[in-house]
């Protein structure tokens, strides 16, 4: 298990809780837009964090925190995430998984087990676009499709989420996306952010007018959509 990232308190990752945030390294995307480059790229390369380190440290901050984010990479490359959800577990704790829903075998087993409280799902691009946006030519993205579906099925909380960049997405894509989705609680588009551990630079984002203009497309499909880290 490569930890390669632990932010002991947020406001931001798990929705209305208290809560740390464990990243691992490794993903099976390279998405141009990934923010979190080093840790898709090069993992073996990044300071990493021993599970018993932070195990103890979330121990202690028991009573402070009311739940861990386990993001990546991608969390559900590793066989042995269940485990260390199960520590998690033990000492009181609710657990948020974010995955990009390539591994369907490992999320229903989670959920079945009771190991995850909450799942943020990414959705990269209409299924038209889904290859190029990830990165991944071959990409056969008939597992991302299998995780959607569960979800949509499902009585586990969860959310989709988009990074909408300016490159990538356009109105067709939304309403693709619309069709695709259909029937969801909840879906999140963020506003792409460039930052100095990106995949590929120069990416732009869209002018706030278009993701409200977007949003406005979405909600005939979707209980509720909202925009993210949008002033």
């Amino acid at each position: 298990m490569q930890i390669h990232g632990f932010n002991k308190l947020t406001l931001l990752d798990y929705p209305g809780h208290l809560a740390a945030t464990l990243f691992l390294g490794g993903c099976n995307m390279r998405c141009p837009f990934c923010q979190n480059a080093s840790l898709v790229l090069n993992p073996k390369a990044q300071p990493s964090i021993g599970e018993e380190e932070v195990l103890a440290v979330l121990s202690k901050r028991k009573n402070l925190i009311e739940g861990v984010c386990i993001s990546g990479g991608e969390p559900t490359l590793y066989k042995e995430l269940p485990e260390l959800i199960r520590k998690i577990k033990a000492l009181g704790l609710l657990v948020k998984l974010d995955t990009n829903g390539t591994n369907p075998v490992m999320i229903k087993a989670l959920v079945r087990e009771q190991l995850i409280d909450y799942i943020a799902m990414d959705i990269k691009n209409s299924k038209e676009k889904y290859a190029v946006t990830s990165g991944i030519a071959d990409l056969d993205i008939r597992s991302v499709g299998e995780s959607v579906s569960y979800l949509l099925g499902s009585n586990i909380p969860y959310e989709f989420r988009t990074t909408i960049v300016k490159e990538f997405h356009t109105t067709e894509d939304i309403l693709s996306l619309g069709a695709w989705l259909k029937g969801a609680k909840s879906y999140y588009l963020q506003s792409f952010q460039d930052s100095e551990d990106i995949i590929e630079p120069g990416l732009s984002s869209h002018t706030k007018e278009t993701l409200v203009g977007f949003v406005n497309l979405l909600r005939p499909f979707i209980e509720q959509v909202s925009l993210r880290g949008i002033d």
